[in-house]
């Protein structure tokens, strides 16, 4: 790669039209910056119109108006539990220091207008800290981002594929080629460039080196993740970390392909392999739970749960169009139930009378899944047939608290940044280790901080 000339040049230029680079934009043009962002699909969408579109945060003015405890200590301390201590705690710092602001200036600066999800908790955090949009979908925060990006006049170039990164022998870089529908090339210059692309999660060949355990899984996240910001930035001679951290999910209603919220198993459901037999403690999460549920006949597992617990589930938008759908199935008794699944009643019977002599306390669970203060399960009842599913990888290149990339010697590249699933995140070497909205989280967070110092 070689230095070269262009006819267009911007101070700030942003691959990817994610909440990373959205979020990124904003900063960057409060800053007072010009800025440019290159967005390979017609739309921006990507990953994040793909998830639940909900990011964890302490201290936010949500929380405080809402009477809820909370602190980026206490985050951070969940985290580093989760992932074994396998994060950076630098990382881990900057992020949960950094995401409540971010998500209070998004709703007083732009509009957005965020609650806390406070009937449930998501395992691992300590405190009811998941902030989501009115409808509880990654479609609504993309919308909102993208229209405050509009308003806050921020270029947004759709239909521009980069493919090439061009830099200084000194590794900085001088700007990008973008491939256009039509097959021309623009080569665009910047003086600072933030990579916001994501992961690697639709690259198989990278899948099956780092994360063999689901190079066959189903893929939920963005076609377009193809790992390159991991690949130029390796090209420069930039560090990379946790190649096999990634998010997985173990309720993606099958075949309807329909993200199902964990609020189902939270509150107080199992799930069940196709001889109606449980299989693990679905409370370790639902990312490790992904490969569980691939583990049975068929990769396939039933989500049961009742009227009270759908209720809960009903306030996001996509368990909404799973019942759209038809991919949750009803039934008046346990044995009726089974047969609309499918299941062998008596095993069903039996599973759930064990779930309901652990939630009572006169037997334990065998999974060792604690049930305290979990309601038993009362008619009518629900089921979902699930899959396991690839979300989105979670390491990448090693960026410092401004969100720079770093060499493996520790130094920044000159004006090089990243964000995002681009960087690498805080959930450490596998997936027991992510944490529920990490990948928003280092989205949110290190998309303001890439955007502030880029401007800078």
């Amino acid at each position: 790669m070689s230095a070269r000339a262009f006819a267009l040049g911007v101070p700030v230029l942003i691959v990817g039209a994610g909440a990373a680079g959205l979020v990124a934009a904003l900063a960057a043009r409060e800053a007072g910056a010009e800025v440019l962002v290159l967005e390979r699909d017609a739309l921006p969408r990507g990953s994040t119109a793909l998830s639940a579109g909900l990011v964890p945060a302490a201290g936010t003015a949500w929380q405080a108006a809402a009477g809820i405890a909370d602190s980026p200590a206490a985050f951070a301390a969940d985290i580093m539990k989760k992932a074994k201590c396998e994060p950076d705690p630098a990382l881990v710092k900057t992020v949960t220091e950094a995401v409540g602001p971010a998500l209070d200036w998004l709703g007083a600066a732009h509009g957005l207008p965020f609650s806390v999800v406070d009937n449930f908790h998501y395992p691992g955090h300590s405190s009811l800290r998941m902030h989501g949009l009115p409808s509880r979908s990654g479609e609504e925060l993309i919308d909102r981002l993208r229209q405050a990006a509009e308003a806050a006049e921020v270029d947004i170039l759709t239909d521009a594929h980069v493919t090439t990164l061009i830099a200084a022998p000194d590794g900085r870089v001088r700007g990008v080629v973008a491939v256009r529908p039509d097959g021309s090339e623009e080569a665009i210059g910047c003086e600072a460039l933030i990579l916001a692309c994501n992961g690697y999660g639709g690259n198989k060949a990278l899948v099956a080196e780092h994360i063999p355990q689901m190079a066959d899984a189903l893929y939920f996240g963005h076609p377009g993740n193809q790992g390159d910001a991991i690949l130029w930035g390796a090209a420069l001679g930039a560090a990379v970390r946790d190649l096999g951290g990634h998010q997985g999910h173990g309720s993606v209603a099958h075949p309807a392909g329909i993200l199902v919220t964990w609020a189902s198993v939270m509150e107080g459901g199992f799930q069940v392999n196709t001889a109606g037999a449980r299989f693990s403690n679905e409370a370790d999460g639902y990312s490790e739970q992904a490969a569980r549920v691939l583990a049975q006949p068929g990769g396939i597992a039933w989500t049961i749960f009742d009227a009270r617990i759908a209720a809960i589930a009903a306030q996001f938008e996509d368990y909404r169009n799973a019942v759209a759908a038809g991919a949750i199935v009803e039934g008046d008794t346990l044995e009726a139930l089974a047969a609309a699944a499918h299941l062998p009643a008596d095993a069903l019977a039996a599973t759930a009378a064990a779930v309901d002599a652990a939630k009572r306390g006169t037997a334990p669970d065998p999974h060792g899944r604690d049930f305290a203060g979990v309601a038993p399960l009362a008619p009518p009842f629900r089921a979902v047939r699930v899959t396991g599913a690839l979300f989105h990888t979670q390491g990448g290149l090693a960026v410092d608290g401004a969100a720079r990339v770093l060499r493996a010697d520790g130094t920044a590249l000159p004006n090089l940044y990243a964000a995002g699933g681009a960087a690498c995140g805080v959930s450490g070497r596998s997936a027991a280790g992510y944490l529920s909205g990490n990948g928003l989280l280092t989205a949110v967070a290190l998309g303001r901080l890439a955007g502030r110092a880029a401007a800078g």
